[in-house]
């Protein structure tokens, strides 16, 4: 017997044509990424068993653990969520420090599977197996609930920060099924915006920028802890895993033959070999590129509820958690800057003086189980021209806007400008005036040419920020006195959105083993997703 084979309604057209780029316009609004969660701090859980999809038009039979009711709550506030009995990776538990947390899980995978648990690593966990009257089985590793049984487990936690939660059961075929989840501590003193330290923005600023712009406030805290360094703007939760889905046609097969058995009887358990590894799906939490760029509980997903989208504009600061799940290491590479470790398993990285000490990585690579937070910011730095396109010759209003530098020399006296935290040194400095910013004619880089496939949909033709700059920046020739108003800038817009409605960079952000960028050995998917700058004016909207 083999898994389920669906065809879904992404075309291989679209898989195809995403390129290899650092430029382009973004997608829609509607697929935006978060960290959602339930809330507690009591959880009903399950695990059970379903099905998961793949790009490449499979549905894979796996484990997962779901909600058994109805959760306390939903979280960011500004997300309507749900919670499926089952969901790979399980539900994001988010609790507060020093709040008592209950974990309660009934097993309802079928009865082959035998009895199933959750570790809940860094925590000093009591559970049901102590009690007086004992709910659920010791195990090797913690207590377990037999199928059909429930377990539960407590714990307070003592420092905030992300960790990962997997099944303490039979760990290499449990956890390979989908067994595993997340949970966010909260700290219980949060920093507010007022006493922050090492933000980019002076204080308040963006959120002034917010709200001229409409946006809501996706984040689940002010700060990742309880320290001034550690202040946020956005957050997003990446769980890394990868998948073999031999052991889950295997898994299946097994199941399916012993379907009807009586738990723990003679027989009624599986013998699935978990090696040799060949792993085919590497997923960012629970999908495969491009299905992790779909919205968040997007209903075609029905057990895989998170995406993988990182938008933000220029000079905000994203806190992004990180775990490395499944049995193999990922190093994940994000373009457009280094990421500031903040702490590793919970524990806050700071130096004897009580300054941030952790290291800025090129590469995130995370070991099974191991969780980390970290800051991650872009501001166009760097690149060399002015990213909005400023033209002093335009007849566009927006084209004129003063570049004021602050002590660190980009543009925040201005929050609610369109040209917020510009650098300034690049102000007015167009790329095609060289000419069309060609390397050889002396511009800072060459532009791909547009209409060739392999630059793919995620090119949008205009090195320039926002969705009237390409207009605007349109520059002939260039001189000591300034720039004429005529010349020629590639197109900015793609399949999914015109240049009149947005327009931004697209950052490919993936896994450094290559083979982990593919879905079965087909480029691109797995573990890929692009990270979408927009501009000011365009409202990220993190909703559903």
């Amino acid at each position: 017997m083999h898994a389920t084979t669906t065809i879904k309604s992404i075309s291989m057209k679209r898989v195809l044509s995403l390129g290899l780029v650092a430029l382009g316009a973004l997608v829609t609004a509607s697929a935006q990424a978060a960290a959602p969660g339930i809330t507690g701090p009591t959880f009903n859980l399950q695990a059970k068993d379903a099905y998961i999809t793949q790009p490449d038009g499979q549905s894979v039979y796996s484990w997962g653990y779901g909600c058994n009711g109805t959760p306390g709550g939903f979280a960011p506030a500004a997300i309507s969520g749900t919670c499926n009995e089952m969901q790979l990776p399980g539900p994001t538990l988010i609790v507060t420090e020093g709040q008592t947390v209950t974990v309660t899980l009934t097993n309802s995978l079928p009865a082959a599977a035998g009895p199933t648990s959750i570790l809940f690593p860094g925590f000093n966990v009591t559970t049901s197996c102590g009690a007086a009257t004992p709910v659920g089985v010791q195990g090797l590793l913690t207590c377990e609930a037999a199928q059909g049984g429930t377990v539960t487990y407590t714990f307070t936690p003592g420092s905030p920060g992300t960790r990962a939660y997997y099944s303490g059961t039979q760990g290499d075929l449990q956890v390979e099924m989908g067994l595993f989840g997340a949970i966010i501590v909260l700290p219980a003193n949060q920093v507010d915006g007022k006493s922050c330290k090492d933000t980019l923005a002076p204080a308040g600023a963006n959120a002034q920028a917010m709200a001229k712009w409409g946006e809501k406030d996706f984040r689940l805290s002010t700060s990742a802890f309880g320290h001034a360094s550690t202040c946020y703007d956005r957050e997003y939760l990446f769980q890394f895993s990868e998948m073999d889905p031999a052991i889950h046609i295997a898994a299946l097969e097994q199941v399916t033959a012993k379907a009807g058995c009586v738990a723990g009887a003679m027989g009624c358990s599986l013998d699935v070999p978990t090696e040799p590894y060949h792993p085919a799906y590497f997923m960012i939490n629970g999908r495969s590129m491009p299905d992790d760029m779909d919205a968040n509980y997007a209903p075609m997903y029905p057990h895989q509820p998170y995406n993988g989208n990182p938008h933000m504009h220029p000079g905000e600061i994203s806190l992004l958690r990180i775990i490395g799940q499944g049995r193999w290491q990922h190093p994940f590479h994000e373009h457009a800057n280094h990421v500031r470790i903040l702490a590793r398993d919970g524990n806050l990285l700071l130096s004897p003086n009580g300054n941030l000490a952790g290291p800025l990585m090129f590469t995130t690579t995370t070991t099974p189980g191991m969780a980390m937070d970290g800051l991650f910011y872009f501001t166009g730095k760097g690149l060399n021209w002015d990213m909005y396109g400023h033209n002093p010759a335009s007849a566009d209003a927006n084209a004129k806007l003063p570049c004021t530098p602050d002590a660190n020399g980009y543009n925040t006296i201005a929050p609610t400008a369109i040209n917020y935290f510009e650098w300034c040194q690049d102000h007015n400095k167009p790329m095609q005036a060289a000419p069309f910013g060609d390397v050889p004619a002396g511009g800072p880089v060459t532009l791909p040419d547009p209409n060739i496939f392999k630059n793919g949909a995620w090119y949008g033709g205009s090195p320039y920020l926002g969705p009237n700059a390409t207009a605007r920046a349109t520059f002939g020739s260039c001189s000591g006195s300034g720039c004429s108003a005529t010349g020629t800038t590639p197109p900015s817009g793609t399949i999914a959105n015109s240049p009149s409605l947005e327009a931004g960079y697209a950052f490919m952000w993936h896994s450094h083993n290559e083979r982990e960028i593919t879905t079965n050995n087909i480029f691109p998917g797995g573990m890929l997703m692009m990270m979408l700058v927009d501009s000011r004016e365009f409202v990220i909207d993190e909703s559903q």
